[in-house]
C-alpha cells in the first residue's frame, strides 16, 4: 500500500507502515509525541519527514479514533484519552 502520506511495502522496514518516500516509520511518531517530545522535536529528529506528512498521520490518527469510540459508545459510559502523562 502506498499513498503521499503512509508506504507499506514488505520489503521496507519489514514491511512497518513508514512516511512514505522515507524509511521512518510511522510509530516513531507517536514513540516522540508520548515521550513528551513535541512535533517539532521529531521533525528535527527524521527530517525526511515533512510536516505536511506528520500533520496528516495525526490527523489519520484522530479521525480512525472519534469512529472508534462513537461506534463503541454505547458500550462505555467514560473514556479517558492520556498522550504521554496528561490526561485529556
Amino acid at each position: 500500500m502506498k499513498n503521499d502520506v503512509i508506504e507499506i511495502n514488505p520489503n521496507k522496514v519489514s514491511g512497518m507502515p513508514v512516511f512514505a518516500g522515507t524509511r521512518v516509520p510511522i510509530k516513531n511518531l507517536f514513540d516522540y509525541l508520548e515521550g513528551g517530545e513535541s512535533l517539532e522535536d521529531f521533525l528535527e529528529g527524521f527530517p525526511p519527514v515533512s510536516r505536511e506528512q506528520a500533520v496528516a498521520v495525526l490527523e489519520m490518527a484522530e479521525k480512525s479514533l472519534i469512529k472508534e469510540v462513537a461506534a463503541n459508545r454505547k458500550s462505555c459510559s467514560t473514556i479517558i484519552l492520556t498522550v504521554g502523562s496528561k490526561i485529556i
